[in-house]
């Protein structure tokens, strides 16, 4: 301020002592003291010095305490030079004229102190001092009805204008709508008492003067109105700041809540997988299909049952992970850093770990299942052939024991030696019988058979028996061999008979064998080739009844010979136990088991059939489905990739997407109908498609987790254009620089991301590259994601929070001290965030500090992980 003429050219009227006296004193009551009279108590210029002291908040020189006028004149010029230095030019007023008691050189110099520091100060729109405050009052006032601010005199005589002022500040302080403009005395002295009891603004005019006078004085109403601006716009600030707090606080409590709940989303995930692995890697069988059949069923159940809430769960983690990122870098806080063993990579090969050995359990599964499908198969064949073997076997080591051909006659011994001879032919046929019982125990053996004890000592029996049935038989044969000598006479007719009544008993008891034998089979095509093999032996029958009729006309003819010749025979064939009614029998045997067998194939073929139609079922759905999810997933990687609208319409038109996949569920389930209906047909191949259950499902999976992925990603990418005001345009830009070095669908190596830098205008060193490395890839994983390049380039062009802005806020809610107490923190914050804040500032311990004071810079810097909160 520069005043070039005495500051004051008329007389000063009762408004300027009262407003200017009422003024010094808001002030110097500060230092506990006041003046009665304006122009006496300034004379010895010390009640000066501690005025500009106060107002200033800087130190003068130390006064003189002395009584004479070379004294007072003395301070009065200390407190003239203060005040120009202040940039104040001061004219014709002189420290002898304040010495001597001048009212107008008095009361000029206080107009320009309070010029100085308090109206000169006020800035309002680049305009300042009697402009500024001007124009604030006619902000302020401007909701008001009759109340017009132009100047600073008229305007201000109905009181209107200070009522306005107060109850736009403190509207709980006046009822501004019982005030009336014609009663200008109740308006002025209503607002000089409230400001005086609630706003701490000393009375500084009278009411009957103001009314009492055509112009007010135009000095007085700027000093008072002043006092309005500084009281109100210290409120002000106090509130900004303490809201800016309050904006900081709830952000870090928000996040905070999302670290928890991530932290125990993440430890329910793992420890489920904890306990769900060491069940699926559980490979211990069962002995029997019913146990397996079970297991199978229970691993259905964890795959419908147990296991898609689990895939939900997880990927709802890496939702709200990329959310809680995501508002990290948007309030410009550290990226969160989970717990050891707890980070998104963790769970993805904890779920890994998961599928492996879930896919391992479902092969040991079938295979075990096939395995004792096998073996129930093996060990009923090994029964059946082992109970034919010891059938014929029965007798067989006593009758090669006896010694009877040593009392018998020479036709006797022929006929015993014959016999013999026969009986090593049927001994070679069923050679291959024991052979086959041998290499079936080997076989349940090595598949583990659970009773493999029994079936071994079984075996070894029969083995056993064979051994000795060889050796008693070439014993016996050497005998007869020795006595052959003196026994000529033979029966050849019975010798015949017995040749070939012995190998086409054997056939016919094969045959019997092959029709009762048991047989599975997997496809049509092993079905019909039994069907084919059934029919050539049916078409060998007419050859076979004509070997039978022709061993039966040989024992017709020993009859004819025996009746015809008188022949006296003792006792059945003597070289075979074979009779034409056994013969007979065992035909008749065979031929009532061909149809029994041609019905057992023709139930066989029928479920087959039924198979074949479950396999074409299952495939025309899954060929279907599965180039639906591909295609799917495809669209989704376009939409996510193009830029075909606003975030907006890319939201809508992904949430349309994924409501048309979710109404695409119960194809699935049907799909997963007609799965267990094969497995429980036991089909285990299918060559009608390519797509099995498990990729359907994994492909399903993935294509819910990329659409709820994609989506969250739009959802982050708006999130972040509101959150720093990105226009729709630059994001637009970033897509496309994005997209143009963009080489593995979403994802950029580290030296794409240079180069894309450098295309936009970066001059980046090795040293900043690798700082704004570790903002766009904090796990250090060698790759730049699209929303981690869209929140750093968010980051690069808006302004966000920072600590020293936190710190300056702190400040204002302490008065300026660089320590804060409880009880300011109660005052100017709501309940939890004061206490809050309590719980977490430290003691202050600089040197200035009192009991309870905390220290609000460390915290502030804590808040945006500078140090340890």
């Amino acid at each position: 301020v520069k005043l070039n003429k005495p500051a004051i050219q008329y007389n000063a009227n009762k408004e300027t002592l009262v407003t200017f006296t009422a003024w010094c004193n808001s002030h110097l009551r500060k230092a506990g003291t006041q003046i009665e009279n304006i122009e006496e108590d300034f004379r010895d210029g010390l009640k000066l010095m501690l005025l500009l002291e106060v107002i200033s908040g800087e130190r003068l020189a130390k006064p003189e305490r002395g009584k004479m006028r070379v004294h007072k004149i003395s301070n009065v010029n200390k407190a003239l030079d203060f005040i120009a230095s202040k940039g104040v030019k001061l004219v014709s007023i002189g420290a002898e004229e304040i010495v001597d008691g001048n009212a107008k050189m008095t009361l000029g110099m206080i107009w320009t102190i309070i010029l100085r520091f308090a109206i000169q100060d006020i800035s309002v729109e680049e305009t300042s001092a009697k402009e500024g405050l001007l124009l604030w009052c006619q902000r302020k006032t401007a909701p008001y009805k009759n109340v017009n601010i132009q100047n600073f005199h008229i305007s201000w005589k109905d009181g209107l204008g200070f009522c306005a002022l107060i109850h736009r500040h403190r509207p709980e302080l006046i009822d501004y709508g019982k005030l009336r403009k014609d009663d200008p005395m109740t308006n002025l002295n209503t607002a000089f008492d409230v400001a005086e009891k609630y706003l701490d603004i000393p009375k500084m005019l009278d009411a009957e003067d103001i009314v009492g006078t055509a112009r007010p004085d135009e000095k007085a109403i700027m000093t008072y109105v002043s006092s309005f601006y500084h009281a109100f716009s210290g409120a002000q600030k106090a509130e900004t700041a303490a809201n800016r707090i309050c904006k900081v606080l709830a952000v870090n409590q928000e996040n905070e809540q999302l670290m928890e709940d991530y932290e125990k989303l993440a430890s329910d995930l793992l420890e489920w997988i904890r306990r769900t692995i060491p069940w699926l890697e559980n490979r211990m069988p069962e002995n029997t299909m019913q146990a397996m059949q079970q297991k199978l069923e229970d691993f259905r159940d964890y795959r419908r049952l147990h296991k898609p809430p689990k895939v939900q769960e997880k990927c709802q983690l890496e939702i709200n992970f990329n959310t809680l990122q995501t508002k990290l870098r948007l309030s410009n806080r550290p990226a969160f850093m989970p717990s050891e063993g707890k980070m998104v990579s963790d769970i993805n090969n904890a779920w890994g770990n998961l599928e492996g050995a879930e896919k391992g359990y479902e092969e040991w599964l079938l295979n075990e299942i096939r395995r004792l499908e096998r073996l129930d198969h093996l060990a009923e064949k090994f029964r059946q052939k082992a109970a034919i073997h010891e059938a014929w076997t029965e007798g067989k080591e006593d009758m090669l024991q006896k010694r009877d051909y040593e009392t018998a006659s020479l036709s006797e011994i022929k006929a015993l030696l014959k016999k013999h001879e026969a009986f090593e032919s049927d001994l070679a046929a069923h050679q291959d019988r024991v052979e086959q019982i041998a290499a079936i125990a080997q076989e349940l053996n090595e598949l583990d058979y659970y009773d493999s004890p029994s079936v071994n000592a079984r075996c070894q029996r029969i083995c056993d028996q064979w051994d000795a049935l060889g050796g008693l038989t070439q014993k016996r044969s050497e005998a007869l061999q020795r006595t052959e000598k003196l026994l000529e006479t033979i029966d050849q007719l019975y010798l015949e008979f017995a040749k070939r009544a012995a190998p086409f008993n054997n056939w016919m008891e094969g045959a019997m064998e092959d029709l009762q034998d048991t047989f599975i089979v997997h496809t049509i095509e092993e079905i019909q080739g039994l069907s084919t093999a059934h029919e050539q032996f049916k078409a060998t029958l007419p050859e076979a009844d004509k070997e039978r009729l022709a061993i039966l006309g040989i024992h017709n003819e020993i009859a004819k010979i025996v009746q015809t010749y008188h022949v006296n025979i003792a006792g059945t064939n003597p070289y075979t136990t074979i009779n034409p009614q056994e013969i007979n029998a065992k035909w008749d045997k065979v031929r009532q088991l061909v149809p029994q067998r041609d019905q057992a194939l023709i139930e066989e073929h029928a479920r087959q059939q039924n198979n074949e139609r479950l396999r074409r079922q299952f495939a025309n759905q899954a060929n279907v489905i599965g180039p639906w999810i591909q295609t799917k997933m495809e669209e989704i990687g376009r939409i996510s990739i193009e830029m075909h609208g606003t975030l907006e319409d890319q939201l809508t038109h992904l949430r349309q997407y994924e409501k048309s996949i979710v109404n695409y569920k119960p194809k699935i389930d049907q799909l997963e109908g007609d799965h267990q209906l094969i497995q429980e047909a036991l089909i285990f191949d299918n060559k009608h498609t390519n797509y099995t259950m498990e990729h359907i499902r994994v492909g399903w999976e993935q294509l819910l987790t990329t659409i709820a992925r994609t989506i969250n990603e739009i959802e982050n990418q708006i999130l972040t254009r509101d959150a720093k005001g990105i226009s729709q345009e630059q994001l637009n830009e970033f897509r496309a620089s994005f997209n143009h070095f963009d080489r593995r669908t979403g994802i950029m190596d580290p030296e794409d991301f240079k180069t894309c830098l450098i295309s936009m205008g970066y001059n980046l060193g090795e040293n900043e590259f690798s700082r704004i490395m570790s903002i766009v890839d904090p796990n250090r994983m060698g790759l730049v994601t699209f929303q981690a390049f869209i929140d750093f380039m968010s980051r690069e062009t808006a302004d966000t929070d920072t600590a020293d802005q936190v710190m300056a806020s702190f400040k204002v809610l302490a008065g300026d001290k660089n320590y804060i107490l409880a009880d300011e923190l109660r005052r100017e914050l709501p309940p939890d965030q004061a206490e809050y804040c309590i719980a977490r500032m430290a003691p202050y311990t600089g040197p200035d500090g009192v009991p309870g004071a905390l220290d609000y810079m460390s915290f502030s810097t804590a808040l945006y992980g500078e140090s340890d909160l």
